[in-house]
């Protein structure tokens, strides 16, 4: 196709050619240049003849193979068309066995539709059976369960009337707990405790609740109780610390020097204070306190230190020996305090009272240098709970009435603590004291 398209391009130039070779003859006169180019257009229309007769034959030989492949395609189609026939006779012979495979399974089909048809009516029937008695135990159940439903309310109907028992129970409860809180708070103080170093104003003596009681003959459990409470109240602050003595009559050496020695070791000072008496050791813990401070009518007392031993006399010099060198440790730092020695005070001991027992009122006794400072009164901020709550012990104000071998009522007083006296109104000796 490109050849002939080529040759269609010649055949234009040629006669384009053609044309200005005419017109060109007309107006130039130069008849060489035009015989040349009539021989051109000869040699080119030449060429182009030659071309058109080589496609010519080309197109016989592309004319004859398709005929050629023509016959070959009919012949295929032929050769298809008969194939096609065999598979159609093959195709209708299939259909008909189809068709009486259909009419078979039909057949089989309408069989089992017919048993199908009865096992449906078999169980249409059992389950009218099955419906009813299915509707026979709704029934029987539906009676039981009205009969649990009535059992039920009656069950709730019985709680609900303990529920409100119980909430009346409880309503009185909560009233009594309320009572008792209320009652639980006011057993209580509910203040803060202000720490002062400055305890002592115008002879009153306030004593915080970093106080420890001193009551009752000394002994080690006394002084463990002490010893560990100034330990306590030293690990939280140094605030003062007081040691109060209502009565004692002193006690163990051994317990009191731990006493004594812990109120040396406390960073917080540690002061004592006396309200009825302190005699023995106790005296001594309360002269050789910081700081002491006494009621005025308050007792001290000093003597020499007892031994109550027994044994030979080996065992009693032994004994003697230990106690004198108690006795040093013990009154040789008083007697300083006090500005004697240990003879002179020994002495005056006896002085005072035949027995050697030197007893002194509290203000006396300040001015013995025995305390530091009379107390006239004593406020007791930490004293914050209920005595009559926070305590085993019930104050009894009443002695049990017993009658004498004359048959006369009289109630018996009970023993004083040293130092004390009985002062009351008593014409008809209804009380006595026995001891």
């Amino acid at each position: 196709m490109k050849k002939i398209f080529f040759l269609m391009v010649i055949g234009f130039f040629i006669n384009n050619l053609n044309s200005q070779v005419i017109s060109t003859t007309a107006v130039q006169s130069k008849s060489d240049e035009i015989i040349k180019m009539s021989n051109e257009r000869d040699l080119l229309k030449a060429q182009y003849d030659a071309m058109i007769q080589k496609e010519k034959n080309k197109l016989i030989d592309i004319e004859s193979l398709y005929n050629s492949t023509s016959l070959e395609n009919r012949l295929f189609v032929e050769k298809i068309n008969k194939e096609l026939s065999d598979i159609s006779a093959q195709l209708q012979k299939i259909s008909i066995e189809n068709k009486l495979a259909d009419e078979k399974q039909k057949k089989g089909l309408s069989e089992l539709s017919l048993q199908l048809a009865r096992l449906k009516m078999l169980n249409d029937i059992e389950t009218e059976k099955q419906k009813q008695e299915k509707f026979a135990m709704e029934n029987e159940k539906a009676k039981m369960d009205f009969e649990i439903k009535k059992l039920g309310y009656q069950t709730e109907k019985a709680k609900y009337e303990v529920f409100l028992k119980q909430s009346e129970a409880d309503k009185l409860k909560a009233e009594i707990d309320i009572r008792n809180n209320r009652d639980e708070i006011n057993k209580q103080i509910n203040k803060d405790i202000k720490y002062s170093t400055d305890v002592f104003k115008n002879g009153v003596l306030t004593v915080s609740d970093r106080r420890i009681p001193l009551n009752g003959v000394i002994t080690m459990s006394t002084a463990d109780y002490i010893v560990n409470r100034i330990n306590y109240f030293n690990n939280i602050s140094t605030a003062p610390i007081f040691i109060v003595i209502d009565r004692s009559p002193g006690g163990s050496v051994m317990a009191g020097y731990k006493i004594l020695k812990a109120m040396d070791a406390s960073a917080s000072p540690v002061y004592v204070v006396v309200k009825s008496f302190a005699a023995s050791m106790a005296a001594t813990i309360t002269t050789l306190a910081k700081k002491s401070f006494v009621y005025p009518n308050a007792i001290i007392l000093h003597h020499q230190m007892s031994t109550m031993t027994f044994g030979n006399m080996t065992q009693l010099k032994e004994q003697l020996e230990i106690s004198k060198k108690w006795e040093k440790r013990l009154m040789g730092p008083i007697a300083k305090k006090i500005g004697m020695d240990m003879e002179e005070f020994r002495k005056k001991m006896y002085e005072n009272n035949s027995d050697g027992d030197w007893e002194e009122f509290g203000d006396s006794a300040v001015n013995l240098k025995w305390a530091d400072s009379v107390a006239d009164n004593i406020v007791e901020e930490g004293i914050v709970k209920d005595p009559d709550y926070f305590t085993d012990k019930r104050f009894v104000t009443y002695s049990e009435e017993k009658i004498d071998e004359k048959g006369k009522k009289y109630v018996e007083l009970p023993r004083l603590d040293p130092f004390d006296f009985y002062f009351l109104y008593n014409p008809d000796s209804y009380y006595k004291y026995n001891y």
